[in-house]
């Protein structure tokens, strides 16, 4: 399925993550995270995106205690960034499928 996302026709699941990597750009990003109630990506959200990504490029699965370990974030400040759900809102806006360990 398509969507239209900042101007850009993306394709994406019926979740609304992207399915297609190659498609996602910064200004795809900040418009995700209006849509998660998320108003402005600082330097720690945009550190904690390349993590989540570089990750899915080595095809190495995501989890919230891997954050917690990744040096990147801590728990406490990862739900600070990513408020209701850090990791599949995080996923979300980094253009990653949703990990397997988010229900």
């Amino acid at each position: 399925m398509e969507k239209v996302i900042s101007g850009k026709t993306v394709k994406v699941n019926e979740e609304g993550y992207l399915t297609d990597f190659s498609q996602w750009d910064k200004s795809i990003a900040l418009e995700i995270a209006k849509e998660e109630s998320i108003a402005e990506l600082g330097p720690k959200h945009w550190e904690v995106i390349e993590y989540l990504q570089g990750q899915f490029k080595q095809e190495i699965p995501l989890s919230i205690r891997k954050i917690n370990k990744s040096g990147v974030v801590d728990i406490e400040e990862f739900y600070a960034l990513f408020p209701q759900g850090p990791l599949k809102k995080a996923s979300k806006i980094a253009g990653i499928p949703k990990p397997a360990s988010c229900i």
